[in-house]
């Protein structure tokens, strides 16, 4: 499936801008982890665009969400190894995440929240107004962005990566696409 195929597909089922704005920073970062690790970009930002696709039909039932959308993606035909990333991205079903782009895609999901959470507390509100050493130190902070799960964040680990370059590879990414997240 091509980007302007799966963007089409997922303003058809999701329709809030801020959560649009969230997988449009995780499809970048995915973007720019795939070809940290040569891995097909494409591919992993289809998966880092497409993984929320069925949040607004699940938002309240959160052990369907990631399962509703895997079924989706399969039904529109994408490669099984992002079908399967995106359903184990959500820890609720107890499957274990086998490949880097499962890995990736979870640790993904909750550091675009950081990021953002660092925007907005700068006067700027801009993306280019953070660095790493900034991210670092409200990381530790419990009190900052609490829904960004830390733990999950700091699961990059698992693709043999120091949270710090983690940190830094995703506010890359974010920032090269700061207009499209108004930031």
């Amino acid at each position: 499936m091509e980007r302007d195929a799966a963007l089409a597909e997922l303003k058809r089922h999701v329709k809030n801008k801020n959560l649009l704005k969230h997988m449009y920073a995780c499809e970048a970062v995915m973007r720019r982890l795939a070809r940290h690790f040569s891995e097909d970009e494409n591919k992993w930002g289809l998966g880092g665009l497409l993984h929320d696709i069925d949040y607004d039909e699940t938002k309240d039932d959160p052990v369907s969400h990631s399962m509703v959308g895997a079924e989706m993606l399969q039904q529109l035909g994408l490669p099984e190894d992002i079908v399967y990333a995106v359903k184990v991205h959500n820890d609720a079903h107890g499957l274990p995440r086998k490949s880097l782009m499962d890995k990736a895609l979870y640790a993904t999901d909750p550091v675009t929240g950081l990021i953002v959470a660092g925007a907005l507390i700068r006067p700027e509100k801009k993306l280019a107004a953070v660095d790493i050493s900034f991210l670092v130190n409200r990381f530790n902070e419990k009190s900052f962005a609490r829904g960004a799960n830390r733990e999950q964040i700091a699961s990059c680990s698992e693709l043999g990566m120091e949270l710090e370059d983690f940190l830094g590879l995703s506010l890359e990414a974010m920032q090269d696409i700061s207009k499209e997240l108004g930031l």
